[in-house]
């Protein structure tokens, strides 16, 4: 009966009597933990199955030491109260009491020791996976999640993972070792209503435990929900702190902020007061079930059937048993919500990626980088086409240019070439490959982008710029940062290279932020260019001079480029007029001119500003 009861502790199922959600909730931590022990049993590292099963030994080792610890006790009692005469100091029980404390420890201490490693490569594991397949989701998925929240369904998920390992395997399996272990004692050296008092005991406290811990945990989830949303807030907040403090918004920001954090506070509140109730409640179980033993092992020795030792030794495993039920509420309420963190990053594990390679997918064919787009038509939501139906070929180390008003569908091209969606029809290809037979890394490993939206990352300009090519030598660092007109800059500055450019780049200016992404992308010595107006945070001087960097740059590349500001594609081979998705005009700048259309009407107003 006790172990039907207490099982579930172990294994999170649920009584028949509880509803479906929480039927299909147990079965879901089941999978959970079976999806964790896979990685606690890894089919290559014969290494950590050694360490855990050693732990385990070591766990049975502790425990029996730590049952025979009290009746060493009542033995040393016994020969103080029983011996006549004169009292002889029992030194051997005291060095063997002395001894098994020290063995309990020390066994305890040594599995934690064997147990660690594989507790953290089990972390390290899943946390690898996990970043890996983030990585490998399309920009889709990234784009409708909020940073925030997600960093910390992965921050709690790994948390979650040592907290489930620590206390399935060293707190609730020992107790439940422990409590057979004690009840079959003391059934065998006095009667069976002791073993009754103490099963009767912590029937009613696990009852009682996982009743109002399972009612409580509607507060832990308020309050889990309220903090996601306070540190999601404050993170876009402090990652939008120039939008904030262009419209005056602080005070906005900080009640909003404050919103989620009274949220928080009222939840929290309600949460230690339920546990107060919990804990006056156990306290008064697990009191009066130690008064009734008490009470009856001192009749016993009223009664000259037990001894003082006995009395003692009951006493002794009464406290042992109960001290690590004072944690059960914790300890159910924290594996739980373990569980549910680790499932919610499962769940991200799950998620397949809306892009992926075809199970034949081969890699580019060398020095092949002429781009087509056959009869391409794309929408990013069933509802509302963006590219209809456009055709265009850029030859082999031409350079093309693709221009037209806001929302015309230009920046959208270069996604679909980069395959960050695939077309809804039609077809681009590269070298004569359809890009959705190819590998994406093999693909993505040919183009060099300059985005309109430079974002880098919290580090060095050196390692902004290294990221085109990461090991790259200074030399070479140094060589494309002075193609891309920043090398006499950075020169400027006290660090160099070394200067810390700060959050998503906030420290650089949008023209500086532009010339490193333009380095970076020269770095990566793709055999196509494609600028998604690279220049437009660029003043007239220096942008000029970038240009005739990209001609000269552009000689060995197939180079496409994206541009609202036409000055910079004069010099393309072939200019293609976009509007409201579709191919509007197609030539050289001359021949645009002169068909006196949209691009004339483009120039002239661009001229005229």
């Amino acid at each position: 009966m006790t172990y039907s009861l207490l099982l579930p502790i172990f294994l999170q199922m649920r009584p028949a009597a509880f509803d479906t959600e929480r039927e299909n909730s147990s079965i879901q931590h089941g999978q959970t933990l079976r999806a964790l022990g896979s990685y606690l049993w890894p089919e290559k590292r014969l290494d950590l199955k050694i360490r855990l099963i050693a732990a385990l030994l070591l766990l049975g080792f502790a425990k029996a030491v730590n049952i025979y610890v009290p009746y060493l006790l009542k033995m040393t009692i016994d020969e103080f109260t029983l011996a006549e005469g004169l009292l002889v100091l029992p030194v051997a029980l005291i060095i063997a009491y002395g001894l098994a404390r020290l063995g309990v420890s020390f066994f305890g201490e040594l599995r934690d020791l064997l147990f660690v490693k594989v507790v953290q490569h089990a972390q390290r594991t899943i946390g690898l996976l996990t970043f890996k397949h983030l990585h490998n989701l399309s920009l889709e998925f990234h784009l409708s999640r909020q940073t925030g929240g997600l960093s910390r369904v992965i921050e709690r998920g790994t948390r979650g993972i040592s907290f489930i390992l620590r206390f399935l395997s060293f707190n609730i399996l020992p107790t439940l070792l422990e409590v057979g272990l004690v009840t079959a004692v003391l059934v065998y050296n006095f009667d069976y209503i002791y073993a009754l008092i103490i099963l009767v005991t912590i029937v009613l406290y696990i009852g009682t435990t996982l009743t109002v811990t399972e009612w409580r945990l509607k507060f832990r989830k308020t309050m889990n929900a309220k903090e996601s949303k306070a540190n999601t807030s404050a993170i876009d907040s402090l990652i939008n702190f120039e939008t904030v403090k262009y419209f005056g918004n602080e005070e906005h920001e900080y009640m909003k902020f404050d919103e989620s954090l009274a949220g928080y506070e009222k939840a929290a509140i309600r949460s230690q007061s339920s546990l107060s109730l919990l804990n006056v409640i156990q306290a008064i179980i697990i009191c009066t079930g130690l008064v009734i033993i008490m009470l009856r092992a001192g009749q016993g020795v009223v009664d000259k059937t037990m001894t003082i030792g006995d009395f003692v030794l009951v006493n002794t495993y009464m406290i042992q048993l109960y001290l690590p039920l004072n944690f059960l509420g914790f300890v159910y309420r924290e594996v739980k919500n373990s569980l549910v963190d680790m499932e919610k990053m499962f769940e991200l594990m799950r998620v397949n990626a809306t892009i992926q390679d075809s199970p034949d997918a081969v890699g580019c064919l060398p020095n092949t980088s002429d781009i087509e787009f056959s009869n391409v038509r794309f929408g990013y939501n069933a509802d509302r086409e963006i590219i209809k139906g456009i055709s265009f070929k850029v030859p082999s180390g031409k350079n093309m240019a693709i221009v037209g008003s806001s929302g015309a569908g230009k920046s959208t091209l270069s996604r679909l070439l980069f395959r960050f969606y695939d077309v809804n029809s039609g077809s681009i290809t590269l070298g004569g490959q359809d890009v959705k037979s190819v590998k994406q890394n093999s693909l993505r490993s040919k183009i060099g982008v300059v985005p309109q939206d430079t974002v880098l990352f919290n580090n060095t300009i050196g390692y902004n710029i290294a990221y085109g090519s990461p090991g790259a030598s200074q030399k070479e660092i140094q060589e494309v940062a002075s193609l891309a007109q920043i090398h006499e800059f950075v020169k400027t500055l006290p660090e160099g290279y070394d200067t810390q450019v700060g959050e998503r780049g906030l420290k650089l200016s949008g023209g500086e932020k532009q010339r490193v992404a333009i380095a970076r992308a020269i770095l990566k010595k793709p055999q196509i260019l494609l600028f998604d107006e690279a220049t437009s945070s660029l003043d007239t001087h220096t942008e000029q001079e970038i240009l005739k960097a990209f001609g000269e740059i552009s000689k060995n590349y197939t180079t496409l480029t994206i541009a609202h500001r036409l000055s910079t594609v004069v010099e393309s081979d072939e200019i293609i007029v976009l509007d409201d998705g579709k191919i509007v005009e197609q030539g050289t700048h001359e021949e645009l001119l002169f068909k006196n259309g949209t691009y004339k009407s483009m120039w002239d107003s661009q001229i005229h500003e």
